[in-house]
């Protein structure tokens, strides 16, 4: 008589010991295939970066990168994006130690950096092209508006996706998964933070060493 409550009380022990792990393995899942969709954009960028290497000198007889590029317009560009990212750095410590008004705050600051590198973006695409140097102009310049333009849709992505984090976090408060998803934008931002060093170095300073 014993046995049957405790082969029940195991079996609700059981149960809730198994969804306590599937709970834990869908947000490991999560991260996992966050960190398999970056791997996804490292091989994007990869195949922009030698796309453009291969035709940086197909200028068909048109400026190349050092007649075009303002080197300080593009350090101030850099700047922006990288002081976001260094702000991001801040919400995620506030995050961690559970202020949720601080990682609103810091959350809207890069928002503000972010969407300034944006802005400089457009305005140096449409100086390019109002000066008829547009992505048709050269293989050189359609590479070079593919590869840039496509981290600034990336850099915009990140922008809608902050917007949303800081409804979340105002509105549900840093629950367990809007904490894994302010993680997993974190690993997103500074990884574009990355690629656009890689751009800065290979795109902008190649053309003036």
């Amino acid at each position: 008589m014993s046995t049957v409550p405790i082969r029940h009380a195991h079996g609700r022990d059981s149960g809730h010991d198994h969804g306590h792990d599937a709970g834990h393995d869908d947000g490991t899942k999560t991260t996992v295939g966050f960190w398999i969709y970056l791997m996804s954009d490292c091989l994007i960028f990869a195949t922009l970066f030698a796309t453009f290497g291969v035709l940086v000198n197909a200028t068909a007889g048109g400026p190349a990168g050092s007649g075009l590029f303002e080197l300080r317009y593009v350090l101030g560009e850099t700047l922006l994006l990288l002081v976001s990212s260094f702000t991001f750095g801040l919400a995620m410590l506030n995050l961690h130690a559970s202020r949720k008004a601080r990682v609103i705050g810091w959350l809207a600051l890069t928002f503000l950096f972010g969407a300034g590198f944006v802005a400089m973006e457009v305005f140096e695409f449409a100086k390019l092209v109002h000066d008829g140097t547009g992505p048709d102009r050269s293989a050189f310049l359609s590479a070079y508006f593919t590869l840039v333009g496509t981290h600034g849709l990336h850099v915009t992505c990140g922008l809608v996706w902050i917007a949303v984090m800081m409804h979340q976090t105002l509105k549900f408060g840093l629950t367990g998964v809007v904490r894994r998803r302010l993680a997993c934008l974190s690993l997103f931002w500074h990884f574009l933070d990355l690629v656009w060093i890689c751009v800065f170095t290979f795109v902008y300073l190649r053309g003036f060493v």
